[in-house]
């Protein structure tokens, strides 16, 4: 605690009469009674004197307060204690609450963290750090730290809001170490660390948190950053920062489903450690870019291979021709199942903006799902990923249908090292090739061994490659999310077939890779399995090949009926 008197700053030194002083400001305006007086100054434990004591003290600060140009009755006394009228001119923390209740009037508006960004300028180091009071470093320094916290924290959410993720790390690393268990400061830290493309950094961010909070409290990490561990893990798209109820309502932002962009920034962000499909992205923008190309382009393939990502870098690269802007809805739930078609019709966006725009439907179940949305897009380019072609949807409004492959050894590669960071996988390389091979080269595989890798920094490449060929399917999961696990993925897919087709993939499954899959059902059923993501078009003279990786699940699954049946409905 300090007095300013014009250029000349007087900081008290430890005693009664500062802890008094300190007890009195602490309640600007208020009545503060002799009791709670009392035990500020004498830690709980007042003399007999300490009333004659306590006026002593009041007097000191009078002439304190006369020396420095303060009015003496500057302390009232009043029946059951004394009290200090402060105003913003003579007391930092009546300012600061005043702009803090100015930030909440204005949320939503630039002024909101100017009004915050100078509450803050307001604190100076540790408060009371000159106090003596035992007491109140107890019940009172506590509850002003998290006046304080609450404002850095919004002001935090609204820096990463809007993209200035940088300008906050040196704050969030602070606050993530001086409160370990406060867990909204790691959020954010994690947060910002992975929209600056420090994927690993942001990862080992959370395993610190969760192995301190595991010893020093014997709890697991709250469900927010379960939720951003598992979205980077996903390499999802994180929108704008939480709000905390503390300080009010939130400004309108759209609902989680559907990821409208605005005109002047059109298009969401890149896929973080987008690797290869050189091809594949090639092909899509030569159609999406022409004006005159098709309004309706399918991304369709195996599940797990891939889609999804495809589709959002597309879309990334070749933002600046659709002015109109670019949005996104995802047609599955959580759980894998389809949302129906009243559910996705609420979700489209509303028809507008200028000059061409772009819809991106997510994990489409099949042609019945988007027909009906088709005539409501208002004229967009409708792009779709699906484990089908939709090929009813093609044939009644036209369009294009890519099928994605696997990724070539080297995209693979290369997809592991953006993932899990190039200087744990170049001393390693053998084993990346080896692990890549163990996943059959599917996206979601790897994805789903980097996040074992960087979440366990001691295990190499080679005991992680190892350990997963024992039993590839059934390892490559990680429990938090079914959506990265392979069991559940591919256990969803084949469980939506239905019992023949069912039964011809397991059978296909159990032939040896030169067997050609014609051999074990015929062509009806084989064309089927194409369309629903299963099988693969093959060369001339075999028309039909399964990915190495699927036909190793089909074996996994075939080996234990009792367990098939578990897992797969009907």
């Amino acid at each position: 605690m300090s007095i300013a008197h014009g250029p000349e700053t007087v900081v008290l030194k430890p005693s009664k009469p500062t802890s008094l002083l300190a007890a009195l400001l602490l309640h600007p305006g208020a009545v503060v009674s002799t009791g709670y007086l009392l035990r500020a100054v004498w830690d709980e434990e007042p003399p007999a004197t300490a009333r004659a004591a306590l006026q002593t003290c009041v007097l000191r600060l009078r002439r304190l307060f006369a020396k420095y140009g303060i009015s003496a009755t500057t302390i009232e006394a009043v029946p059951g204690g004394y009290r200090m009228r402060n105003d913003t001119e003579t007391l930092d923390l009546v300012l600061f609450r005043l702009l803090t209740a100015q930030a909440r009037a204005a949320a939503g508006t630039p002024e909101e963290l100017y009004r915050l960004r100078e509450a803050l300028s307001l604190w100076q180091g540790q408060p009371l750090s000159n106090v003596a009071s035992g007491m109140l470093h107890r019940d009172a320094v506590p509850a002003l730290e998290q006046e304080r916290l609450r404002v850095l924290e919004r002001v935090c959410d609204l820096e990463l809001a809007a993209g200035n993720c940088h300008q906050v790390l040196v704050d969030l690393y602070e606050g993530a170490r001086r409160q370990p268990v406060r867990e909204r400061f790691t959020e954010q830290l994690i947060e910002a660390l992975y929209r600056t493309g420090r994927q690993a950094e942001a990862l080992a961010e959370y395993r610190t948190v969760r192995e301190r909070l595991r010893e020093e409290l014997g709890v697991d990490p709250g469900p927010g950053l379960r939720r951003l561990e598992l979205a980077i893990l996903r390499a999802e798209e994180l929108g704008p920062a939480g709000r905390p109820e503390e300080l009010g309502p939130a400004p309108p932002r759209p609902a989680p489903a559907v990821r409208d962009r605005a005109p002047e920034h059109p298009g969401p962000p890149p896929v973080p450690g987008f690797a290869g499909r050189g091809a594949d992205l090639r092909a899509l923008e030569l159609r999406l870019t022409d004006a005159d190309g098709p309004r309706l382009l399918v991304v369709s393939g195996a599940p797990g291979i891939g889609k999804s990502a495809l589709a959002q870098q597309s879309a990334y690269e070749v933002r600046r021709a659709f002015p109109g802007g670019m949005s996104g809805i995802d047609l599955a739930r959580p759980d894998g199942s389809p949302l129906d078609v009243e559910e996705a019709r609420k979700l489209l966006p509303e028809p507008g903006g200028n000059g061409r725009r772009l819809l991106v439907l997510d994990n489409a179940a099949g042609a019945g799902q988007v027909l009906p949305l088709l005539p409501e897009t208002g004229g967009a380019t409708v792009l779709v990923t699906s484990r089908r072609a939709l090929a009813a949807a093609v044939a009644r409004h036209g369009g294009f249908v890519h099928r994605l492959d696997v990724l070539a050894p080297a995209e693979a590669h290369e997809l592991l090292t953006g993932l899990v960071g190039a200087g744990r996988i170049a001393t390693e390389e053998r084993a990346a090739r080896e692990l890549a091979d163990v996943c059959g080269y599917f996206p979601l595989a790897l994805r789903i061994a980097a996040g074992r890798l960087l979440t366990r920094p001691g295990l190499s490449v080679a005991d992680c490659a190892a350990w997963l060929a024992e039993d590839p399917p059934g390892r490559l999961a990680l429990a938090e999310d079914p959506r990265l696990s392979v069991p559940e993925v591919l256990g969803q897919a084949v469980g939506a077939l239905p019992p023949d087709l069912r039964e011809a993939f397991l059978r296909i499954g159990s032939l040896e890779p030169h067997s050609g899959p014609a051999t074990a059902a015929g062509e009806s059923v084989l064309e089927q399995l194409v369309e629903a993501g299963m099988l693969e078009d093959g060369p001339p003279g075999e028309p039909y090949r399964i990915h190495a990786f699927l036909r190793v699940y089909a074996r996994w699954l075939a080996r234990g009926r009792d367990g098939a049946a578990a897992l797969l409905p009907g």
